[in-house]
């Protein structure tokens, strides 16, 4: 190797790549940015849960017993997740892909493991304040949930938040951003359905409510509803997880950055 001709120091500043957990920090401070920025996603997040929340909890719809506010609250929480880790996610990684956001991202010193786990905090954060927020709406309407349960709440909100993130990635990842966009809504309604079949009401029949606990969102929204009583639901954590590892697997093959 040849002698260095110019001592340290001599050219300054010295560039170089910013050490991984500050540029991790910077993507995750740019993405919560665009996250609450962006007045479509904050209808999507914010807006309708809520309405959803107080006008499903005000109005006699149906027999949901004389504690419709315990009924609905954790079903609109994992609906709140369904829209910020999956439709919005999913959206807004498809138009980052259109407009080459992504591939100039991929083009830094940033590991791709590192704008995959910078998204994934946004998401994260803004779905917790979600929940907080639908908590303390909750408990103004009368909801008072086990302090345990809030505990074990948290944890399927989590659990709930990574499974979603995982299909968001996987469908905003792999089809066009018109596709994704048109596709993403229709899942959003679909979801939404699934998980209300689940609820405690004698209208929907065992078996139904049994075939939509097999699906993420219906397995979410029993899942959360058992963790505020406070209860376990294994079989829904199963399911989460497997919907889970399963959209990961297919995300981290078929995913494209253009």
């Amino acid at each position: 190797m040849s002698e260095n001709l110019f001592p340290a120091g001599t050219f300054t500043p010295d560039p170089c790549p910013a050490p991984v957990p500050r540029m991790l920090a910077a993507q995750f401070g740019l993405d919560l940015k665009l996250l609450l920025r962006n007045g479509e996603q904050l209808l999507l997040t914010m807006f309708v849960p809520i309405t959803l929340l107080i006008g499903l909890t005000l109005l006699p719809l149906g027999d949901f017993g004389p504690h419709r506010v315990a009924t609905f609250v954790p079903a609109i929480m994992a609906l709140a997740v369904i829209s910020t880790a999956f439709t919005g996610q999913a959206i807004a990684v498809a138009f980052d892909r259109r407009y080459g956001a992504l591939k100039r991202l991929g083009a830094t010193a940033l590991p791709v493991w590192g704008i995959i786990a910078g998204k994934s905090m946004a998401v994260v954060t803004v779905v917790f304040l979600q929940a907080i927020l639908l908590g303390a709406i909750g408990f103004a309407l009368g909801w008072r949930p086990h302090p345990v349960g809030l505990l074990l709440g948290a944890v399927v909100i989590a659990l709930g938040t990574a499974t979603f993130v995982a299909l968001g990635l996987l469908l905003g990842g792999t089809l066009k951003a018109e596709v994704v966009l048109a596709l993403a809504n229709l899942l959003w309604f679909v979801f939404a359905g699934i998980g209300a079949l689940t609820l405690e009401t004698q209208a929907v029949p065992a078996a139904v409510r049994w075939v939509a606990r097999l699906t993420p969102s219906g397995a979410l929204t029993e899942a959360l509803t058992q963790a505020l009583t406070p209860s376990v639901d294994w079989f829904g954590i199963a399911v989460l997880a497997v919907w889970g590892a399963i959209g990961a697997l297919a995300a981290l093959r078929w995913f494209k950055f253009t």
